[in-house]
């Protein structure tokens, strides 16, 4: 029997439409999906976070009791970046261990954890809290192709995961790349290295996905992560329905009522048509784009790459960035393309071509990749590229972690004026500027202050 995670309240929309759902838009249909017999909902997490605070003025805590008030049987998932958490940079282990704690407490069961270079120590932590505290804690493997990624590496990382004590292993595919027999390759091998259930995270951007899936759940997988169709395909995941039709009356039967998944897909087909005739949801982002499979770019890159060169007027060297991707990718030791490694190959590449030369202009970003500020890179750095970037400081070979004092007493203090609820500190130490914008915005509302009138400019999304 194949287990669904259904991502409709977190990575479908992540995918789809910038994280812009709001909790308005799912409280209505969460008892629905309560009701179903999904193996989890992915609810939180991601970029969710950021984008609730900075987008949609919603407290992230607050929506994440809000949907657990309505969810009683089944299990909440929620993605997490490791020693990341939920920004852009490391933070201490007291900052981590304090926000998978209130993750929980707020109603988090399963925690997937992932690094994106795959480094398995900036994963330990966030394990230790999780099993601490009595969740599931579902280590991922970033999934990707190159020279240095095959089958003994994955089974690797895989059992060095299980042995720091993850509950389950998941396949993250964020880029869509794995191939339909890859993954039941993958699958097999990892069934027969460890002994935890095995899931599966892809998107649909290279077409795939489906097929992906049913060869991966051949090969003994236990859960597949997809979306209810009204917000499925593209760079979203396959449809739920579509998998649950295929699967029916086999061994691997989810045991999942159609009918009751049509009446969630009923619900969000007037949201999909809102957010496609306001713009938010761009038909560009539903087809099947090949140049993942050619490029390894995942789908939001892609436009991120597309709006960098608009801003240079430089549209014209698109093709030629692509092809420099793969090659800085390389230099960097072949880290997966995924939040936050995904970002930094793009913009060195991107400067690249501008440039004219080669790593010429090299972003903080880029030099704390190579100097190994964001962990151990799949393989070595170019040496050559590392001199120049680095020119004459050492690159580090510890936890990146292992030099971030506590910073958890230190924001307590500092934010201590904006303080309505304990979750307030992990809020403002992920996103101290937003956060604050959101805390004045909260503040004015509760003395009845027209929120318009606070100014609230400089909200910039990073991709």
């Amino acid at each position: 029997m194949a287990k669904i995670t259904e991502t409709v309240l977190r990575d479908a929309h992540q995918s789809l439409i910038a994280t812009r759902m709001k909790i308005d838009e799912m409280a209505p249909i969460l008892e629905k999906l309560d009701d179903i017999g999904y193996h989890s909902l992915e609810a939180w997490g991601g970029a969710t976070f950021d984008s609730c605070l900075r987008f949609l003025n919603e407290d992230p805590w607050e929506r994440l009791r809000t949907i657990r008030k309505h969810v009683k049987k089944t299990k909440l998932q929620m993605l997490l970046r490791g020693q990341n958490l939920l920004g852009y940079k490391h933070y201490a282990d007291d900052v981590v261990e304090y926000f998978v704690q209130k993750a929980i407490a707020n109603g988090i069961d399963i925690i997937r954890i992932f690094d994106a270079l795959n480094d398995v120590r900036n994963i330990e932590t966030a394990i230790k809290a999780c099993k601490k505290e009595g969740g599931h804690a579902q280590a991922a493997v970033c999934y990707t192709t190159s020279p240095v990624h095959n089958l003994d590496l994955f089974v690797k990382d895989a059992k060095r995961l299980v042995d720091m004590g993850a509950d389950s292993i998941c396949i993250k595919d964020m880029a869509g790349l794995m191939l339909p027999y890859a993954a039941y390759d993958l699958v097999k091998a990892l069934k027969e290295n460890v002994k935890v259930p095995i899931q599966i995270h892809t998107h649909y951007t290279s077409g795939v996905a489906s097929m992906t899936y049913l060869k991966a759940i051949e090969a003994g997988c236990d859960v597949v992560d997809c979306a209810i169709s009204p917000l499925a395909l593209g760079t979203s995941q396959p449809p739920t329905e579509s998998v649950v039709a295929t699967l029916k009356g086999t061994e691997y039967d989810t045991g999942l009522d159609i009918n009751k998944l049509n009446e969630i897909a009923e619900y969000f087909k007037p949201l999909r048509e809102e957010y496609l005739n306001s713009g938010l949801l761009d038909a560009k982002v539903l087809g099947v784009d090949i140049n993942t499979l050619i490029y390894q770019v995942p789908g939001g890159m892609l436009s991120n790459l597309v709006s960098q060169l608009k801003q240079s007027n430089a549209l014209d060297k698109f093709e030629e960035v692509l092809k420099e991707i793969p090659k800085v990718r390389e230099d960097f030791g072949f880290p997966p393309l995924v939040t936050p490694t995904s970002q930094i190959v793009g913009t060195q590449a991107v400067l690249n071509v501008l440039m004219g030369e080669r790593y010429k202009m090299v972003p903080k970003e880029s030099k704390a990749l190579v100097k190994g500020e964001y962990g151990k890179t799949p393989a070595p750095v170019n040496p050559e590229i590392q001199k120049k970037i680095l020119n004459g400081e050492k690159p580090i070979t510890k936890r990146p972690a292992d030099f971030i004092k506590p910073e958890l007493k230190n924001i307590k203090n500092e934010m201590k004026e904006y303080l309505e609820q304990d979750e307030d500190v992990l809020s403002y130490a992920l996103f101290p500027s937003v956060a604050k914008k959101y805390f004045e915005f909260r503040k004015a509302e509760k003395y009845g202050i027209d929120p318009d009138m606070v100014d609230y400019e400089n909200r910039v999304h990073p991709v």
